[in-house]
């Protein structure tokens, strides 16, 4: 349930991103280095955005529309659970490839 959280939370990123920077829409032919550049530059011009407006109009859009959604989460954190389980499916799946 959290990896699905967390995706949706990953996932209205980009989206809010791709709202707001008409580059980000289509493939890029550049370069993986001037990609990296312009999404990293995409992402601090729109967090200078978000700090020095007062209010956003992209953001309000994005909030009617995460008002249907319920169970947002704003954090993920690892529990000891998760992290037991995990190590567990590592160990079974190493050992399976040198029973092979």
């Amino acid at each position: 349930m959290k990896h699905a959280r967390a995706r949706n939370v990953i996932e209205r990123t980009f989206g809010l991103l791709k709202g707001r920077w008409g580059i980000l829409r289509s493939p890029s032919w550049y370069s993986v280095k001037i990609h990296n550049r312009i999404i990293s530059s995409c992402c601090l011009i729109h967090n200078f955005i978000r700090r020095e407006m007062e209010v956003d109009p992209l953001e309000i859009d994005v909030e009617e529309q995460v008002e249907y959604q319920q169970d947002n989460i704003d954090v993920v954190e690892s529990s000891q659970e998760w992290t037991t389980w995990r190590d567990g499916l590592a160990q079974s799946m190493w050992n399976a490839h040198l029973n092979n």
